[in-house]
């Protein structure tokens, strides 16, 4: 049974057919379209060029998204964290939990459960939602840097419901040494 989630609110101006959530203005597509647009330029560019490209501009977006979202809601720490997951898990993307997470470490896991990527892929027997993992570094960057830490953090995907014997997506975030940051 499918229900409509109130907690998720949807607005659409009726004058400009803008959608908009949390105040942000949101594009409402068809997933095949979306993949369908992400696999051309990951043909074009080569996935790791692709990757890195969306880590950056993920990576920048979060952070901005969980400054504002902290500022909006008067949250902090991991319940930033937390609320950044629960956003993702109403917009599409798949089911993102958090089953670790040590702001002092600088390090967290999330599982991804029903992948759109996967849900539209099938098994490629590849890790292919790359485009999550700067989302990940960025968001812990904002919390950390708004407590007043230095430290920095690097993203990764370890694993893929898209790969054979697989059936979550795995995500880590630890800090940067201060050989990767020089």
């Amino acid at each position: 049974m499918t229900q409509m989630a109130p907690e998720l609110p949807i607005e659409v101006d009726a004058e400009t057919g803008v959608w908009t959530t949390d105040a942000l203005p949101m594009l409402y597509v068809p997933r095949h379209f979306f993949i369908n647009n992400h696999l051309a330029v990951e043909e074009a560019l080569g996935a790791e060029t692709y990757a890195e490209i969306l880590y950056h501009a993920g990576y920048k977006s979060a952070w901005h998204w969980c400054e504002k979202e902290a500022e909006c809601h008067g949250i902090s720490g991991v319940d930033v964290f937390e609320h950044y997951m629960k956003r993702f898990s109403q917009r599409g993307w798949g089911k993102f939990v958090t089953e670790a997470i040590d702001l002092e470490a600088g390090t967290c896991r999330v599982r991804l459960e029903h992948s759109a990527f996967v849900y539209q892929l099938g098994k490629v027997d590849r890790k292919i939602e790359y485009m999550f993992t700067g989302w990940f570094a960025g968001a812990m960057d904002q919390i950390l840097a708004a407590r007043g830490s230095d430290l920095r953090t690097l993203a990764e995907q370890v694993q893929s419901a898209a790969e054979e014997g697989c059936d979550v997506g795995i995500f880590i975030t630890r800090p940067l040494t201060s050989h990767s940051q020089g």
